[in-house]
Order: C-alpha cells, then sequence, then structure tokens
C-alpha cells in the first residue's frame, strides 16, 4: 500500500496506513444516538445475535444473544459470559456469522445502563490494534470498564451537628462540635482528621445526640474550571502563538501543531490558552505528560491559571477514585484530564483537544503487553476525532521535526525566555586533558564553578543518568562480577539501602561483605560511579553545602519526591545530584549551575537514536540553568568535545543537528524515512527462541523491498530467566508492513516450541 498525498497532516507512517485515511474525518465526537445514526444502527433487541468485544487476547469480537428484556447497540458496555466466568464487554460493530447456529450461542447476561462507547473510541481501538499488530481485545482492556464501575454509586454516610450538647464536654468533643457547627455535612474520618481526634470521640458524640448520622451529597469527582480565572500576561511572541491556538481550536477541526520553544520560553502557558479556548467550546481537554510524578508544580500552574487542578490518571490514585474519574470522563463531569500513556484510552464523551507535553520523551512508548508510542496514537486519536492535538517540546523527535519541516504539521515557534532571560553559557571539560584526580568524579573546573555558585548562595544541579552508587562490583582478588541470577546484567550498587540490585528485573540481595566466587574479604571494589556516589564526592568536597540526590528509587511515593522538588524550588537545598529525573520540566528558580558528570554516557548504546535521545537530554538538562533571570552556566564532562552531539549543544544550533541527523536516517533508510518493526523472541532456553528465530527467518517472503535482519541475540540477551533473541525488518515508509508480517506469520505458524513472539512496530529501544 502505497502512502496518498498527506493532506491530513498525518505523518507519511501513520496516513497511508488505512485505504480511507484521505477521506473526510468524522464528525466531532457525540454519545447522542441521533447525531451518530450513521455510525449507530437501530438497536438490537432481544433474539438477536451481536458481536461483543472482551478484554482478553482475542482478534475478533465473539457472538452473543441479546437476552430477553435487554436492547443493544453497539458501544454498550455488557457483562457476558466467558468459560467460566464472566466478564466486561462491548457491543462491537463487526457484524456477526450469519450462518453461526443460534443454538450454540450464550447470552448477554446484562446491558449496563451508561454511556456506550461511541464510535471514534472504538475505531481507534481498531486503529491501534491492527497498527501495532496487538490483538483488539488487549487494547479493548486499556478502555473497558470493570464492573464496579457500571453500578450506581453507594451513598456515603457521614454526620453533622444537632445543636445539642453531650452531658459530659470533655476538650476532643468541644472540639468537634466547633468544627461541626453550622450543620455542614462531614464524613467522620474527615471530621476526625480536621479536630485531631480519633474516630470513637465522633462515636461518643453520635451517642449523645450531639451529632447525628445523615447521607452526604457525592463529591464532584472534578472541581468547576474557569478559563477567565486568572489570565497570565503573555509576552508578545507567547501572545503571537496563543492567538494561533484559540483560533485552531475555534475551527474546531483536525490539525497537528508543534509548539516549538526553546526551555523556558512559556510553552505551558501558551497552551494554557488553548485549554481555556475548549473550556468555553464545553469541550473536554488531555494533557499527556511523559512522568505524572513530576507535575506537583504545573499542577499549581493549572490551579493559579484556571481555579483549580486537571482531575489526574495514573496508578498512584485509588481505585475507588479510577472509577469515580472513568465515569465521569465518559459523562462528560470531567473536562481536564493530566495524565501519562494510559489516559489516552479514556472514554471521553466529547474530546476537544489533546496536548502531548515533551512529545519527545521516550516514556511514552509503552514496552510490554499492548506495545504502542502514545505520541503517535494521541495523533491518530485527534484525527479520527477531528479536533486539534499540541505538541509541545524544546527539542522535538526527530519525526516530528520532519513532519513540522516538510509540512504536516504546523510549527509555532517560541524563539526566546520569558522576560528575556538568558540561555546558560554552555563549555566543555575536556576530560582528557582536565580531567578529575584519581578517585574523582568531578573535574577541577567544575568543582571551582560550583564553590562560585555557593558563593553567590545560587544552586548547582550535577547530573548523571546512573542511578544508584556503582554500576558494576567486582573482586579485585579474583576478577568476579556480581550479575543478576536471572538476567544478563550486572547488578547495581545501592549503598543508601545497602543493597546490590538488578535495574531490568528488580532482583536484590544484601551487599555482601566478602567476594561468592573466592571468599575474599575487603576485596570487592565499585566500579565507576552513580549519582549516590557523586552525592559522596559532593559531601566531601563542600560539608556544609545542603545536597539532595533526585532519583527514581529513592523516593517510595510520588507525594515524597513532589515535597522534595517543592522544597528545591523555594531554595531549601544548594546542590541537587540528579538522574535524568531532573530534566524533565522542572523550574528551579535559583539553579544557576549544571554540570554533567558524564555527557558521552548516552553515546554508547549504540541504536541509531542514540545521538537524537543524547542531543535532546543534554538540552534538557542544561536548559533548567538560569529560567528566573541571572547569568547561569553549563559544564559538559567529555572524553569526546569533537562529536556532532556536542558541538551542536555547544553551539545552540539543533536545527543543523535534526538535518545532519536526518541525512544520515535518510540515506539509511531509517524512521522517519523508512519503516522498521522488531520481533522479539523469547523462551526458557536458548536453543528453543534461536530454533524459532531461525524459523521464522527461513519462511519470510521474498520482498526486494524488505531486509529481514537476524537473528541474533539481543544486546540484554537473558531477561527475567528467559533468552532473547532478535529480528528486525526494514522497508519503505510507504509499503503496507502490517499485512506482510500477518501473511507471513500465517505462513510459520508452527514450530514455536514454547517460545513466545512480541511485535514492536516502529520500536524506540534495541536492547
Amino acid at each position: 500500500m502505497t502512502s496518498k498525498t498527506p493532506k491530513t497532516g498525518l505523518s507519511d507512517n501513520l496516513l497511508g496506513f488505512f485505504e480511507d485515511e484521505a477521506a473526510p474525518p468524522l464528525a466531532p465526537e457525540t454519545t447522542d444516538h441521533e447525531a451518530m445514526a450513521d455510525h449507530c444502527p437501530a438497536p438490537k433487541a432481544a433474539g438477536a445475535i451481536v458481536s461483543v468485544l472482551v478484554p482478553v487476547p482475542t482478534n475478533r469480537p465473539y457472538s452473543y444473544l441479546v437476552a430477553e428484556g435487554n436492547e443493544a447497540v453497539p458501544g454498550s458496555i455488557v457483562r457476558v459470559p466467558l468459560g467460566p466466568r464472566t466478564v466486561i464487554g462491548v457491543v462491537w460493530d463487526t457484524e456477526p456469522d450469519s450462518e453461526i447456529d443460534t443454538k450454540k450461542l450464550r447470552a448477554i447476561q446484562q446491558v449496563y445502563d451508561g454511556p456506550p462507547i461511541n464510535h471514534a473510541i472504538r475505531r481507534f481501538i481498531d486503529w491501534v490494534a491492527r497498527y501495532t499488530m496487538t490483538s483488539p481485545g488487549l487494547i479493548a482492556r486499556m478502555v473497558t470498564p470493570v464492573a464496579s464501575i457500571m453500578e450506581p454509586e453507594k451513598p456515603v454516610n457521614g454526620v453533622r451537628a444537632t445543636g445539642q450538647r453531650p452531658e459530659r464536654e470533655t476538650a476532643a468533643r468541644t472540639k468537634v462540635l466547633a468544627i461541626a457547627e453550622g450543620g455542614t455535612g462531614w464524613s467522620k474520618s474527615d471530621l476526625a482528621k480536621a479536630a485531631d481526634v480519633t474516630s470513637s470521640v465522633i462515636d461518643g458524640l453520635i451517642k449523645t445526640g450531639a451529632l447525628e448520622r445523615i447521607t452526604l451529597p457525592t463529591r464532584p469527582v472534578a472541581d468547576v474550571l474557569d478559563p477567565d480565572h486568572n489570565p497570565v500576561a503573555l509576552f508578545k511572541g507567547q501572545e503571537k502563538a496563543a492567538e494561533t491556538l484559540r483560533s485552531t481550536v475555534n475551527e474546531g477541526s483536525y490539525s497537528v501543531n508543534l509548539i516549538d520553544g526553546i526551555t523556558g520560553s512559556g510553552k505551558t502557558e501558551v497552551y494554557f490558552e488553548a485549554i481555556a479556548e475548549t473550556l468555553r467550546a464545553g469541550k473536554q481537554t488531555l494533557i499527556l505528560v511523559p512522568e505524572i510524578s513530576l507535575t506537583a508544580a504545573f499542577l499549581d500552574r493549572f490551579a493559579s491559571r484556571f481555579g483549580a487542578r486537571p482531575t489526574e490518571w495514573h496508578s498512584d490514585i485509588t481505585a475507588k477514585h479510577r472509577e469515580r474519574v472513568w465515569r465521569g470522563v465518559a459523562e462528560g463531569n470531567v473536562n481536564v484530564i493530566i495524565g501519562a500513556r494510559s489516559a489516552l484510552f479514556l472514554p471521553y464523551k466529547n474530546l476537544g483537544l489533546i496536548v502531548v507535553d515533551e512529545e519527545h520523551d521516550s516514556a511514552y512508548k509503552q514496552e510490554d503487553r499492548a506495545i504502542y508510542n502514545a505520541r503517535d496514537m494521541a495523533v491518530v486519536r485527534a484525527h479520527l476525532g477531528n479536533f486539534p492535538v499540541l505538541l509541545a517540546s524544546a527539542t522535538p523527535a526527530l519525526e516530528t521535526f520532519i513532519n513540522a519541516e516538510e509540512g504536516r504539521y504546523n510549527r509555532i515557534t517560541l524563539p526566546g525566555r520569558i522576560a528575556d532571560a538568558q540561555l546558560p553559557d554552555l563549555a566543555a571539560i575536556d576530560m582528557r586533558a582536565n580531567g578529575p584526580e584519581k578517585g574523582s568524579w568531578l573535574a577541577p573546573e567544575l568543582i571551582s564553578a560550583m564553590k562560585d555558585t555557593l558563593d553567590q548562595k545560587r544552586q548547582s544541579l550535577l547530573f548523571l543518568n546512573r542511578r544508584g552508587y556503582a554500576p558494576l562490583t567486582l573482586c579485585r582478588q579474583c576478577g568476579f562480577r556480581f550479575q543478576c541470577p536471572d538476567c544478563s546484567t550486572w547488578l547495581v550498587e545501592h549503598r543508601a539501602r545497602n543493597i546490590i540490585e538488578c535495574h531490568h528485573c528488580g532482583y536484590y540481595a544484601r551487599k555482601p561483605n566478602q567476594c561468592a566466587n573466592c571468599d575474599g574479604e575487603d576485596t570487592l571494589v565499585a566500579c565507576g560511579p552513580g549519582v549516590e556516589r557523586i552525592h559522596e564526592e559532593v559531601m566531601e568536597l563542600f560539608p556544609d553545602a545542603r545536597s539532595i540526590v533526585l532519583s527514581s528509587d529513592m523516593f517510595s511515593t510520588t507525594k515524597r519526591l513532589k515535597q522534595e522538588l517543592a522544597a528545591i524550588e523555594r531554595g531549601e537545598a544548594d546542590i541537587i545530584i540528579g538522574t535524568q529525573l531532573v530534566a524533565k520540566g522542572h523550574n528551579f528558580p535559583k539553579l544557576a549551575l549544571v554540570g554533567v558528570v558524564d555527557a558521552d554516557l548516552g553515546l554508547a548504546h549504540g541504536d541509531m537514536r542514540a545521538a537524537e535521545r543524547t542531543f535532546q537530554l543534554l538540552s534538557q538538562v542544561t536548559g533548567r540553568a538560569g529560567r528566573a533571570g541571572g547569568k547561569s552556566a553549563a559544564l559538559l564532562q567529555t572524553y569526546a568535545p569533537d562529536h556532532i552531539v556536542m558541538k551542536a549543544i555547544l553551539a545552540g544550533d539543533r536545527d543543523a543537528f535534526y538535518r545532519a541527523e536526518a541525512s544520515q536516517r535518510k540515506q539509511a533508510g531509517l524512521p522517519p524515512y523508512g519503516r522498521l518493526v522488531s520481533f522479539i523472541i523469547s523462551a526458557n532456553d536458548k536453543a528453543s527462541a534461536v530454533k524459532y528465530g531461525q524459523h521464522l527467518r527461513t519462511t519470510a517472503p521474498a520482498d526486494p523491498r524488505i531486509m529481514v535482519l537476524g537473528p541474533s541475540e539481543a544486546p540484554l540477551a537473558v531477561v527475567r530467566g528467559r533468552h532473547r533473541i532478535r529480528l528486525l525488518i526494514q522497508a519503505p515508509k510507504t509499503l503496507d508492513i502490517q499485512s506482510y508480517i500477518q501473511n507471513w506469520l500465517a505462513a510459520s505458524q508452527p514450530a514455536r516450541g514454547g517460545a513466545q513472539l512480541q511485535i514492536d512496530v516502529d520500536p524506540q529501544s534495541f536492547w
């Protein structure tokens, strides 16, 4: 299948995927059955056969009978029997087999009284399933609710003051009644917490008649947002960009818009204006972020602008709250959702805008079960629903950059920082000539700059994208290296927790005192630095400075991480040592110096995106400095100061780097100028994985346009005890690679021998 002229703004790979993608987009989303008459046939009454997609790894919907007393339309949420159990499914658009024996069919047990999954979402599920070569059932699982969501909410019991006073009045009772006076209803737990008493005090007041039991009204799942609450005064460049986005939202049709601005240029304030316009239109907004744990400052800024926070969707919220949010989204009572990847699959009633913040971030790629890139699927979701999508980044993904360069995406540029704040002065420290002293990891030039920054009572940030104390522990007596028993990786020492740990499967053990091979004592050596080791050096160099480590493994809860970030923002730390956690969107007003401990680290990964990712990461982390104004600097410790990435960073010439990178990709036929699909074969033993990999290779259909590389052992050869083999399929971007692979796998089904195959379309990692 060849790609058509990209009139709709979809990137080439996505545009050419379905035959009908060049047709006009769907009408704006709605759950009104009359408005959706073209897509929603008349309800099927009792005795009719319908297709139901169930949330299990199935490639097609199953047929069921509509039971007596029920009616079902496409999108209806139903409970159906599946084997010995019952599951929640969705009535699908697929026509059931007309020749099926109805006597063999089982009936739908219940049609839930709730908003159906609308047509655009159903089409999105089918689209994602076919593009990613994942079973539709697994994609539907991300949309389909659990049964409890569809049940009416149970009443919330509470208490209120009656005006009576108890015969015996203690200090605790007096405090409770003072808070409860006025007849306001409270839940027992909230009242006890507010008065700082135990629940038994509340129970005692109920017995005396001073409090009475009542049924509380259900709390709204989302706060009311006001688009005109507190508009921010925008600078000239911001206002022009905001006006463009307001017009885009008001047009109410599909478009992809890249907000392309350097770090600190005010991209967030600009897309807030697009959200405000969407709220005025009575539509919903989805804000996708790479990591929800890093949004504390963002949520505060949002609340300042709109009078309340957006509704969050992520794994840390309680199951009950997730149920309420799901229903609120489906009923249209939640206007703005902020979440990570999975928020894309909520059943929005009237979605009118998607914002993908830090769109270049690799965290948008889900690597297990249903494998998809949330950024790309957000573009598809907007196209199917006929509304705009905004991509925001100071360092766009190369694919996004090329789409903007070639006119498929609208580029909205913010060239300067807010209030004319200046970018940091950048310099490289050549570690070959001016490296650190023996036993140290920080070069003298960087140490001197940190001292000057401390003297100015401003903050320094040391960046090293490596968790723990040291990436490898070995015995200097016999050479033994501590390796994970279930993965082909070294165990990382985490001195703060006194363990050695595998960062791939989670295996850990107490840090040993002697060698496991030769029993040598005092022979174990930590090799290389992690952020904990850099912290140790900082404490030796600057014992009076307030220092903190920011790493994902250092915090037991998201709440604790948010507290630490807020403390840094208030200036309660002098030196921050962090992993890539610190590179993502933080605003530390007092940060004047960034030191990159190992600027070459990302270049060692050896895949086609290594240079691009290193450039993005270094640009983002150095861009943390000087955002609030004042002179700032960034120093990069490197053994390769002449590398194209280092030269581009130091010269501040992002576009030249992207064009050079694009030229290399184009010559090699690599994305975004070609297609890649990765096969990951795993088995309990290496021989089975190799055998199935060889079988797949030999059964690949001959096609001169397609190159099949492998099978070969994956760089990470064993993960969680399973041996891994890879094949890589390279093809022109105009080819329907999914159909080619479907035909290939259909012809090579035997010879699996216990091996498992995972397909990754448009792979982001190659480990």
